[in-house]
């Protein structure tokens, strides 16, 4: 599904260069649920970025369910983002304003879906994340765990081969974070493959793989499950 090879981040900061990422091989196959770990710094945001289309390495391959990112414009890099990727962020980054549903339908609204289907297909995923009672809803009538499992639908509605998650239990308490814990878990069991980062060592053990990162490298990379 991932595959890096010698893969390098350098930021250029006036006239320092900043290493972020250095010479990172990492495989990642279909069906696998991967917590990235590591301290602040140690690139895993970085890795996040260029694994979700949204940055591009400084040398080194990513290929991404068999396409090459390199070469890739950025209305090629936006398409696949929008099919292939599914996003959770700690944020939410959910619109304020607009309903649960109207939420989760937008990323089909990009891909040209239906009102109907997107209507359809929008209310499916929100029951499956245990909001089917919260469909009209806005974010500010919501808790932070229900609003994560608005993130979570909205990243679900494409299809996507992947699921990245940034922290996805960062600003929820421990009984929601298990809850959207337990969906990722569930949506793994099905077939979704899924990398999160996340700093709590609880919450990696969710996982079936954990890759540690420190300085910019790979220290780590264990089976747990």
């Amino acid at each position: 599904m991932i595959k890096l090879e010698g893969l390098t981040k350098v930021y250029k900061m006036g006239n320092v260069s900043v290493t972020a990422l250095k010479d990172i091989n990492l495989n990642i196959e279909k069906e696998e649920f991967v917590a990235i770990m590591g301290p602040s710094g140690s690139g895993k945001s970085t890795l996040m970025n260029i694994l979700g289309c949204l940055d591009k390495p400084t040398k080194g391959k990513y290929i991404l369910d068999g396409v090459s990112i390199q070469g890739l414009n950025d209305d090629e890099l936006a398409m696949i983002r929008n099919r292939k990727i599914g996003f959770v962020f700690q944020a939410f980054n959910l619109l304020s304003r607009t309903t649960a549903l109207k939420n989760v339908e937008l990323p089909m609204m990009y891909a040209g879906v239906s009102a109907k289907e997107r209507r359809k297909r929008a209310i499916e995923l929100l029951e499956k994340v245990g909001l089917g009672d919260r469909i009209n809803h806005k974010p500010n009538e919501m808790s932070g765990g229900q609003r994560q499992r608005v993130a979570i639908a909205r990243a679900l509605v494409n299809n996507p081969a992947i699921i990245l998650a940034d922290e996805p239990t960062g600003n929820l308490d421990t009984k929601s974070g298990e809850e959207i814990m337990d969906i990722f878990e569930n949506l793994n069991k099905e077939g979704v493959t899924i990398v999160i980062v996340t700093h709590e060592p609880d919450i990696a053990q969710k996982a079936k793989r954990v890759v540690t990162f420190r300085d910019g490298v790979i220290i780590e990379d264990r089976q747990i499950k």
